[in-house]
């Protein structure tokens, strides 16, 4: 299998771009809408910890998290998906039981993705077989940016082999790409090799997710749906922190791919510090006044 990139791409216009996210920002929602989107954006978030110092006892509590969001405002969703570490998989899964919370795992040396392909496949296996429902693996960006396309190409469809049935997402970290063609390409490549979600970043590094950013490839995705009929995830992640840019997202992505994708099984958010704001917007809304951070968890 190899990449076979177009004869003519047209470069991207990046003023463009820039107006096309700026309107969004600028959308005026009903109280009402608020509410619901609100929630919608809640029951997208991917809850993570991936630090060197992560513990069984940290991620168990984020799990608890994820199924407990605010246990005196009654109704409210859960969020999608916990992603931790490979080596914290078995005990997120645990933790979560039959929440219906996936259970989501980095994978292929996260977040440099320096490593042999070889290795980078045993993790995705090893990751898997610990009951991740979910992989996030990270694309190989020096050879992206190198020209060699089809590496970039064989071990995104290697690595989605090696998921079996778990769905992939795969990390491009815009941060590290010269611009926007090379996002587009980025994009262009994992939907082709197998990705059924494509992300923005690691969050390890800035600029991590940004509207700009996340339009391109929403309409990679859309280009590639209306080529193939095959609905495609996408998952921005890092600097989403706060209820309002969660609304401007899901406008973006409603206008751009339609209402079909409004749900968290095509649309993430990597933003564990969002939760919180969303939750005291909604505390907002109901009681009219905001709580203290101090009435919600920090984890």
């Amino acid at each position: 299998m190899s990449f076979i990139a177009p004869k003519s791409r047209r470069s991207i216009d990046q003023v463009g771009v820039l107006e096309r996210a700026g309107r969004f920002t600028t959308r005026s929602i009903k109280s009402k809408s608020k509410v619901e989107g609100l929630k919608m954006a809640l029951s997208m978030i991917d809850l993570t910890t991936l630090e060197g110092k992560d513990t069984p006892g940290k991620v168990r509590q984020l799990c608890y998290k994820a199924r407990h969001l605010h246990d005196s405002y009654a109704g409210l969703p859960t969020v999608a998906a916990v992603c931790v570490y490979p080596s914290m998989v078995k005990t997120a899964k645990k933790s979560l039981g039959s929440s219906g919370v996936k259970v989501a795992s980095v994978s292929t040396a996260f977040p440099s993705g320096q490593s042999a392909q070889n290795l980078k496949i045993e993790e995705t296996k090893y990751a898997v077989g610990e009951g991740a429902d979910e992989v996030d693996m990270v694309i190989s960006r020096g050879a992206l940016l190198s020209g060699d396309l089809n590496y970039v190409f064989d071990e995104i469809a290697s690595v989605k082999a090696a998921c079996g049935s778990s769905r992939l997402k795969v990390i491009l970290e815009t941060g590290e790409l010269d611009n926007f063609d090379q996002v587009r390409l980025a994009s262009d490549i994992s939907m082709e090799a197998g990705a059924d979600f494509i992300k923005t970043s690691t969050g390890k590094i800035s600029p991590a997710a940004n509207m700009p950013v996340t339009l391109i490839m929403l309409e990679a995705i859309r280009d590639y749906f209306l080529k193939t009929g095959k609905m495609i995830g996408m998952k921005p992640a890092g600097g989403i922190r706060t209820a309002k840019q969660s609304l401007h997202y899901l406008v973006m992505v409603k206008e751009t791919l339609g209402e079909d994708w409004l749900s968290n099984e095509w649309f993430r958010f990597g933003a564990s510090s969002l939760a919180n704001d969303i939750l005291m917007q909604l505390v907002k809304q109901e009681q009219g006044n905001y709580q203290s951070m101090n009435y919600f968890t920090i984890d």
